[in-house]
């Protein structure tokens, strides 16, 4: 199995009224950084340890000057209610919660120090929105193929609503439930099916970290099906495009070689039309890492790692 070379720490933070789980490394009592903090946000149906071959890829020069931060988000992961027995159990998410979740975090771990934001699909998302939300808090900002949605039109809003309202019912019925493996190998031969160029060592460790046990022995998927569930909101890309523009720190846009707009959307959304949208950004700058797909954290973490300590030098 995989071994890790750099050991997190991990607790358990009271946010908003849950119990957020949090991975750090470097995060010792009187230990002093001469660097940024570096903050790790991962995507959807993903957890904080899936960072760990990329932060493993970094250089220890690097590594040691930090404190590093990963945090699962709310509903993924070992984050639950205050209770550590209590589920979250919510039946719909809000993309705006992450934002706030991501402040309190950075109040409780940095207080006002500006810190370099890494953000991995979803969480690619995420941290671009909050680096123009609040630009004050960004030093550099990192964006893994967190490429935003299809813009919305407003005549689409009462379906949609419809649709969530709908898919709501849905999942109480039981209907949205994520799937269940007999065992851990179950687990990482789902990892690998999903992204073929995920080896056996990795597949086998994160598949540990990915799920858990239930009462019935089986293996769970750690995300709550909540997440399933259709947004309630549009997209508004004009939206997005004014909070973009609202970046001050320099961003590093890391795209994989496969093209993943191309396979979600079949031509509804493009690359190009990302592009478009980053020349609203003051400064960035686009890189393509070869032989990678959107898990490319996962498939050549040492390309990746290099990227990241250039930018960040």
């Amino acid at each position: 199995m995989y071994k890790e070379k750099q050991i997190s720490q991990r607790e358990f933070v009271p946010i908003r009224g849950l119990n957020y789980h949090v991975q750090t490394w470097n995060n010792h009592p009187g230990q002093s950084h001469t660097q940024a903090p570096l903050v790790l946000v991962h995507g959807w149906m993903d957890v904080a340890a899936s960072w760990q071959f990329m932060l493993d890829a970094l250089s220890e020069a690097f590594v040691s000057k930090r404190l590093i931060i990963a945090p699962d988000w709310r509903g993924f992961g070992q984050t639950t209610g205050l209770q550590a027995e209590q589920s979250l159990q919510a039946d719909s998410y809000w993309f705006a919660d992450y934002l706030a979740d991501l402040d309190f975090l950075l109040d409780h771990y940095v207080k006002d120090q500006t810190v370099d934001l890494v953000g991995h699909s979803m969480g690619g998302n995420i941290a671009m929105t909050y680096a123009g939300v609040k630009p004050e808090r960004i030093r550099r900002l990192i964006n893994l193929e967190g490429f935003g949605l299809p813009a919305s039109q407003p005549e689409q809003a009462t379906e949609r609503y419809r649709s969530w309202m709908k898919e709501l019912k849905s999942l109480h019925r039981g209907e949205f439930e994520l799937k269940t493996y007999d065992s851990v190998n179950g687990v990482a031969r789902r990892l690998m099916k999903t992204n073929p160029r995920l080896s056996s060592d990795k597949a086998l460790w994160l598949a540990g970290h990915w799920a858990r046990t239930d009462a019935n022995g089986q293996w769970k998927i750690l995300g709550e099906a909540g997440h399933k569930v259709v947004s309630a909101n549009l997209y508004r890309a004009d939206e997005t495009l004014e909070i973009y523009r609202r970046i001050s720190a320099p961003v590093l846009a890391v795209e994989a070689s496969d093209d993943s707009l191309g396979k979600w959307y079949k031509g509804t959304y493009t690359l190009d039309q990302y592009h478009e949208r980053l020349k609203h950004v003051a400064s960035v700058k686009v890189e393509v890492i070869e032989d990678a797909g959107h898990m490319l954290h996962h498939d050549q973490p040492e390309n990746l790692a290099h990227l990241i300590e250039t930018f960040l030098a």
